[in-house]
């Protein structure tokens, strides 16, 4: 079976409430009281849940999500290859750097990848060559986003949704503001809102504090961060285990570069996929397109693969990479001193 997990039932206000705070939670005195009414509970109510959602774990923190290339930042996914006996060791070195923040080991000839992302200053290559040799691994290949299908991580909290059910992209290529001039206060925003938010009833009152802002002010200057394409949301972040979804999925496709934006485009439909990203190809790596999804199981994210396969790709080459080890988990954050530590240590320069 690949078009469902299983037999419907009614969508719990609870479980529609978590899906709902992945979504956006919107930037107003009392946002927890204008979600929660669309979803049938009181505000005491959904805050209640989501206390306990936290205490538990699965809710890891309420924060903005920006894009790291409209604020000026370097990025890249990386994939290496170690000798097995030295990959836990070149792991830990990687993830010594400030601008790592998902480093994986997976099912594959190379054994390792990681995101990593430098301040507009930098030499992001240099990063990564740097990475390369202190690390020793055998080969690195850069594989930067060409373009930006989708990004936007939901897990269905129901278990109800088709593996193939639809919508449309919230965050794409389109959204992106690469000539953006960061300001002052968008850097202050930034320090503020890359903080967990706290789950009261008037989330946002610190940072209106410490930028000196009313709630409308700072709801207006998000918009205009969002209308950039600096900012992308606020919403609720949740931890893939924690949350039930124990298995990851990186589907990856041979498509011909005169199909990869029809075809990007559709894969990126899929609500089932996170991440859909066109990336270079290299000799011994044939795939443009890649698409991330979670699962409850490997036969669920299997599952979700196969659905893709069977609607948009069929025929076409492909791999499913999945993660065997964990090795850093942590989210991006932005303008911290750390940066500029790693690089006068290891290449003499200030980032």
């Amino acid at each position: 079976m690949t078009a469902s997990a299983a037999p419907k039932a009614p969508v719990t206000p609870r479980e529609q409430l978590l899906n709902r705070i992945q979504r956006d939670i919107p930037i107003v005195q009392r946002p927890y009281a204008q979600v929660a009414a669309e979803v049938g509970l009181s505000e005491a109510e959904a805050l209640a849940i989501l206390r306990e959602v936290k205490a538990e774990g699965v809710l890891r923190q309420v924060s903005a999500i920006f894009d790291t290339r409209t604020l000026g930042y370097q990025s890249s996914l990386v994939a290496a290859v170690y000798d097995e006996d030295t990959l836990d060791a070149g792991a830990e070195i990687v993830n010594t750097h400030p601008g790592v923040s998902h480093n994986y080991k997976r099912n594959h000839d190379f054994n390792l990848w990681y995101t990593i992302a430098v301040p507009p200053e930098s030499d992001l290559k240099a990063h990564v060559q740097k990475l390369h040799d202190l690390s020793g691994a055998r080969l690195t290949r850069l594989m930067p986003t060409l373009h930006l299908f989708k990004i936007g991580v939901e897990f269905d909290m129901t278990g109800k949704e088709d593996w193939n059910a639809k919508s449309a992209p919230q965050y794409t290529s389109e959204q992106r503001n690469i000539g953006y001039a960061v300001t002052e206060l968008d850097r202050a925003f930034v320090l503020e809102f890359q903080k967990d938010l706290p789950v009261t009833e008037e989330p946002y009152a610190d940072a209106c504090a410490a930028l000196g802002l009313s709630i409308d002010e700072v709801a207006a200057h998000a918009q205009k961060m969002k209308a950039a394409g600096a900012l992308r949301r606020v919403s609720a972040v949740f931890r893939h285990q924690k949350a039930g979804f124990t298995f990851n999925a990186m589907g990856v496709w041979a498509v011909p570069q005169d199909e990869v934006a029809v075809t990007g485009r559709k894969m990126a439909e899929f609500k089932a996929v996170s991440h859909c990203y066109l990336r270079p190809t290299y000799p011994e790596w044939p795939y443009t397109i890649f698409t991330m999804v979670h699962g409850r199981s490997k036969d669920e994210a299997f599952g979700k693969i196969k659905a893709i396969e069977e609607e948009v790709a069929p025929g076409i080459d492909h791999a499913i990479l999945y993660s065997t080890k964990e090795y850093k988990k942590i989210r991006l954050e932005f303008y911290k001193p750390e940066f500029a530590e790693w690089a006068r240590q290891y290449l003499g320069t200030e980032a």
